[in-house]
């Protein structure tokens, strides 16, 4: 048996200096600010983020749909420029817009792209059996997309991304639009893959809680990488639980809990919300010492969602509003 080092994993996706410029007007919009990236073989990889942070832009530099402007990015281990070809055919791609053939079959869709990918008649009949199977579509292989729901499209995307029997699957926003129950029912297949396979999956969401299935997670925020880890020790790095109040009077609460209590306070979702060690503690004190009526409060032990809020100061949502429509905010 060959010994190796833990430490000496194969790198899937190797980033160094990646950089995107757009020209705009009288100046130049920078999407993606020289970030580093490596994610190893077999990783589930979490690339969060607002709409407008970067996230598909960098996808698409390491699909080789967009060159970068500046930096090298390797991925199964050839340049995304110079070995465009060798890259491609070792990726699968679901994109975060719907592209498949609604008046094909399941079936066609898939077939098409075995074609495109230069699969035999007979192997690309034996991926297409074992990738429909996969994602619970076999019994729905003749029927054509256009009766399929939003839920059964995503997941006949996703085994089409996986015909060619890819290395390294990017999926951007993969469950975009969808109800809850249908989100958790991809994630599960995606799972299921990860068991069957030694695939590498990337995966671009501002969902946090979908961040939670990764193994890493990189936050991205206006076209720069802030903070990147393993979820948990993220979480461990905020080291703070959140509390939310509804009070009577907001502006008054955020100026007691500070003089009284010498805490900084802020509205966020509505809510005056504060964070400290231990919020059991704290919420006995909310009552007797800010002399405010108070409707509601919650308590929450770190989420991703504090993560987020802790390395770029506002939550995601927050971040959903006007400013993620800048200029280019469409080409992420």
């Amino acid at each position: 048996m060959c010994a190796v080092s833990n430490a000496v994993r194969e790198l899937a996706i190797d980033v160094r200096g990646l950089r995107k410029t757009y020209k705009g007007g009288d100046a130049a919009v920078e999407a993606v600010r020289g970030i580093d990236l490596q994610v190893e073989t077999g990783q589930t990889y979490g690339f969060l983020g607002p709409n407008g942070a970067g996230k598909s832009t960098t996808i698409e530099m390491l699909c080789t749909i967009r060159n970068p402007t500046a930096g090298t990015a390797r991925v199964a281990g050839f340049d995304v420029v110079r070995e465009r070809d060798q890259v491609r055919r070792r990726i699968g791609l679901v994109f975060q817009q719907q592209t498949l053939d609604q008046q094909l079959t399941a079936e066609q869709n898939l077939r098409f792209h075995a074609d495109l990918y230069g699969l035999s008649r007979a192997e690309g009949a034996r991926r297409i059996a074992e990738v429909l199977e996969m994602v619970a579509l076999a019994d729905r292989r003749k029927d054509p997309v256009t009766r399929f729901s939003g839920g059964m499209k995503r997941r006949l995307e996703i085994a089409r991304g996986l015909v060619h029997s890819p290395q390294v699957l990017f999926l951007d926003e993969p469950t975009i639009g969808l109800d809850p129950q249908t989100r958790a029912a991809i994630w599960d297949y995606l799972h299921d893959l990860r068991r069957r396979t030694q695939i590498t999956v990337f995966v671009t969401t501002h969902y946090m809680d979908e961040a939670e299935h990764c193994d890493r997670i990189a936050i991205m925020d206006h076209g720069e990488v802030v903070v990147e880890d393993t979820p948990e020790a993220l979480k461990s790095s905020v080291g703070t639980d959140r509390i939310a109040v509804r009070t009577d009077d907001d502006e008054l609460a955020i100026a007691r809990v500070r003089q009284r209590l010498g805490v900084e306070a802020a509205m966020r979702e509505g809510q005056v919300t504060l964070a400290v060690p231990d919020g059991a503690s704290v919420v006995p004190r909310l009552f007797t010492e800010l002399d405010v009526g108070i409707r509601a409060v919650t308590v929450t032990r770190p989420s991703l969602d504090d993560v987020f809020l802790t390395y770029t100061g506002r939550t995601i949502r927050d971040s959903e509003g006007p400013q993620a429509m800048a200029p280019f905010a469409g080409r992420r």
